[in-house]
């Protein structure tokens, strides 16, 4: 119980709980204020703040006082008594873990949307079977969560899978969860279009940024910068979209960044969605950039992992590893049908520096 307590102690520091409070407490004076609700941006910023700080601050102090009452009980109890009270220690125990998942999440933006995007590597058909797999699997894995996932834009292949899709994921830190699928995914398999049944390897990136508020969001785009591409939908969204050239696609031209969207039957529409998309990626560029450049400035050598291979789907051996916390699993079928918390809950471990990454001693 005394380990259980340190941990605790431990949590409240890592946690900064008086921070938060004191927080907490300014945020609830400001919410008080009449003033406050003529300003609904602003409100709304206050209220979703004020609402994240609550749930950790009340939980701790809950969970705190719950564990501070139950080491009073035991060191009062007989054998039998303490025989009894397992149960609840457990139960502290493993809300105890859940409150430090809570630290895990040292990102910006945690709580907010994820938009992703999935893309198909060299490798033709094996290839965007592999993006469209990919695509299946955090769709499936979102619908265990029970999130909502919009569909923005979707290009399929032609022969199986997607040469690219884009989509946002929607929930409860949907974005802090999905940032350790950030980066390149190998598959490793006998390939079902290989009449000659070879193995084959094949990668599809995956994109990841947050859907960060818009009044956070101050990038001006002008007209000249962009170019606008009107199509037809190709992708799953009904027969109503697909008669129409309603699809639009923005690049921007200064850096080559394409957004395109599908989603709706409106073309109008779908050109304020790529828009939105669109500023976002470049705000997520910048944001990098900035960390880049203080990072020099602080004499800091950031070892560079966006973009590198960061997990091994290994088929016709029935593993998966990953290649920045060593972890593998056994059940791939399972993991490619959703199944990715272990993998996701390690890789925010790893990124926020719990886990010192194993040696790929054994890749293929």
């Amino acid at each position: 119980m005394q380990e259980l307590l340190e941990k605790l102690a431990s949590l409240r520091e890592y946690l900064d709980i008086p921070g938060k409070t004191r927080r907490l407490n300014e945020l609830d004076r400001e919410l008080s204020d009449p003033e406050l609700w003529n300003d609904s941006a602003r409100a709304r910023k206050v209220t979703q703040e004020a609402g994240t700080l609550r749930r950790v601050v009340e939980g701790y102090q809950t969970l705190n006082s719950d564990a501070q009452g139950l080491s009073e009980m035991l060191e009062m109890a007989d054998a039998d008594e303490r025989e009894m009270l397992m149960e609840e220690q457990t139960s502290i125990e493993k809300r105890v873990d859940e409150l430090y998942k809570e630290t895990l999440f040292t990102m910006k933006h945690a709580d907010t949307a994820a938009i992703v995007r999935v893309k198909s590597g060299a490798g033709g058909t094996e290839s965007m079977d592999w993006a469209g797999m990919l695509t299946r699997m955090f769709m499936r894995w979102a619908e265990r969560r029970g999130y909502k996932v919009d569909l923005i834009d979707q290009v399929d292949g032609d022969q199986a899978g997607v040469i690219s899709s884009e989509f946002i994921i929607r929930g409860e830190k949907a974005f802090g969860m999905m940032l350790p699928e950030h980066g390149v995914h190998r598959l490793v398999r006998v390939s079902p279009f290989d009449s000659n049944n070879r193995r084959h390897t094949s990668f599809a990136s995956v994109d990841v940024v947050p859907e960060v508020p818009e009044e956070e969001i101050n990038i001006h785009i002008p007209d000249s910068d962009l170019r606008r591409d009107v199509f037809r939908s190709q992708g799953a969204g009904g027969q109503g979209v697909n008669t129409t050239d309603s699809a639009v696609r923005l690049t921007h031209l200064p850096t080559g960044i394409a957004v395109a969207s599908q989603q709706t039957r409106s073309q109008i529409k779908n050109h304020e969605i790529a828009l939105q998309i669109l500023k976002q990626r470049l705000y997520d560029i910048e944001m990098r950039k900035r960390e880049e450049e203080e990072a020099k400035a602080r004499g800091e050598q950031k070892k560079i992992e966006w973009g590198s291979q960061i997990r091994s789907y290994v088929l016709d051996k029935q593993y998966i590893k990953d290649h920045r916390t060593g972890v593998m699993k056994h059940n791939p079928d399972d993991v490619l049908d959703g199944d990715l918390e272990d993998l996701q809950w390690a890789g925010l471990e790893w990124m926020a520096g719990k886990r010192v990454a194993e040696e790929n001693s054994d890749d293929e």
